[in-house]
């Protein structure tokens, strides 16, 4: 299944490194690719997804723009506290168009997901949309 909207699934950002009031880190899952999460600058910048539920993930989708590295981390507990790393990417720079990079994480179970960006291509980054398949 495809959630082009994981808020409607449930889920939540609990998490994220800045907030602009503009640009709240609620738009990473809200479907749009037209709204976004921005970073008020300095790395690593980090945001971490909430499922209503345990959910088994196979693809991840994100779209964004001047990341250049990033982390991904699971949890599976009831709590965010521990986190185990699943996936790492650098992205391509792409000037004037999003960053679309799909990431396998072969069915992993996930209570919690943290995407950590490490490094950017500017000061600022957004990602606009954050999406499963599982």
């Amino acid at each position: 299944m495809i959630d082009s909207s994981l808020s409607s699934l449930g889920a939540k950002v609990v998490l994220a490194a800045s907030c602009d009031e503009n640009h709240s880190p609620e738009n990473i899952i809200d479907g749009k690719a037209e709204t976004f999460w921005m970073s008020t600058g300095m790395f690593p910048q980090e945001f971490i997804i909430r499922f209503a539920e345990p959910m088994r993930i196979a693809v991840m989708t994100i779209d964004c723009y001047n990341v250049k590295s990033l982390k991904i981390e699971k949890n599976t507990s009831d709590n965010a506290s521990h986190f185990e790393a699943i996936a790492e990417k650098e992205f391509e720079h792409t000037e004037g168009h999003l960053q679309s990079n799909t990431i396998s994480l072969n069915g992993t179970s996930a209570t919690h997901l943290r995407f950590l960006i490490t490094s950017g291509y500017d000061h600022f980054v957004s990602v606009h949309r954050v999406s499963v398949e599982s």
